[in-house]
């Protein structure tokens, strides 16, 4: 049963980071595709976890956490830039 229910997760999640890379394309401002790349690195956390509960095994939640990890630093890099015109002051 638990299978069933990933398979139906991964499908919602997928379906989720296809429409993340279409606001990647088509936002009108660079704000919106910074929140669109956010949110796509959030959606594939929890894909790479749902993969973890499919194959029942621990290696994908350390996979997650160094995504999240870099997403993170990623995301405030990006938004740093955008606002200051530079990363490294």
């Amino acid at each position: 049963m638990i299978e069933i229910a990933a398979l139906v997760a991964i499908a919602a999640i997928s379906i989720s980071i296809g429409l993340n890379v279409y606001r990647l394309a088509k936002g009108p401002d660079v704000l919106d595709r910074v929140l669109a790349l956010d949110t796509m690195v959030i959606n594939a956390i929890a894909l790479i976890v749902m993969i973890g509960v499919w194959y029942a095994t621990d290696v994908y939640f350390e996979a997650a956490l160094l995504v999240a990890m870099v997403g993170f630093l990623s995301t405030v890099a990006f938004c740093k830039f955008v606002l200051r015109g530079n990363v490294i002051e």
